[in-house]
């Protein structure tokens, strides 16, 4: 069983071949882990999900659906939520006019955000007219990671969520991730580069090396010796 299957993709920038008959599930509950060296196509990979990159064959699938000719806006009704890398808060709006973007593709036409962010991020609620640019760092990663909640999605994906974040919100961060998963039944998938955050978060791994993927398994597979083999600099 799974939620989201990826199915032999390729894909090209250019000349350049990227990702190479990419093959992975997600299973439905899990919290899985994509990881590599940094330029082994994870990012692409993520946008190619979203329908924010073309892809040259191959499927996207997600609850047995293929997604391939679905724009991004139709696959974020389908249930899946994307936190980007660098979280692209829009800065010249307030903390609520950020989060009610997500409104415009909610199913059934709902317009009041969900109370889950609020208790998530209690934060944002005290934020709420203050402009997304004049927050910290990880201000905007909660302000993200709030807008994709507002979709109530099935799945959530997440572009190296503690990149440049200090450490008491990384962990604040690892907090929400496991009681989405666990309490609220989200999905989630994401890519990180922090070994004991990936540890303590993720229940799965797949690992990408120059857009093949290379090893997969239970987090606890995630050894020493795979480490070396495939992510050590």
């Amino acid at each position: 069983m799974s939620l989201l299957t990826i199915d032999t993709v390729n894909q090209f920038y250019g000349g350049s071949h990227i990702l190479w008959d990419v093959d992975f599930t997600v299973p439905p509950g899990s919290r899985t882990c994509l990881m590599g060296r940094n330029g082994m196509g994870k990012t692409t990979l993520l946008k190619c999900i979203m329908g924010l990159l073309p892809i040259r064959s191959g499927e996207v699938v997600f609850e047995g659906a293929p997604l391939t000719r679905l724009s991004a806006e139709s696959r974020a009704r389908c249930g899946i939520g994307y936190v980007p890398q660098g979280r692209e808060v829009f800065p010249q709006l307030t903390v609520e006019e950020n989060l009610k973007i997500g409104l415009g593709v909610r199913p059934g036409g709902r317009r009041r955000l969900p109370d889950l962010i609020f208790e998530l991020f209690p934060v944002l609620k005290q934020m709420l007219q203050r402009r997304g640019g004049d927050l910290s760092g990880g201000q905007q990663q909660q302000l993200a990671i709030g807008r994709a909640l507002v979709l109530e999605p099935k799945l959530l994906i997440l572009d190296e969520p503690t990149e440049g974040i200090q450490p008491s919100i990384v962990h604040e961060i690892g907090d929400v991730i496991l009681r989405l998963n666990r309490e609220a039944g989200v999905t989630v998938l994401l890519v990180e580069q922090k070994l004991p955050f990936a540890r303590r978060v993720a229940s799965e791994f797949r690992i990408l090396e120059k857009g093949r993927c290379v090893a997969g398994g239970q987090i606890a597979e995630l050894t020493d010796r795979v480490v070396q083999s495939h992510l050590s600099v």
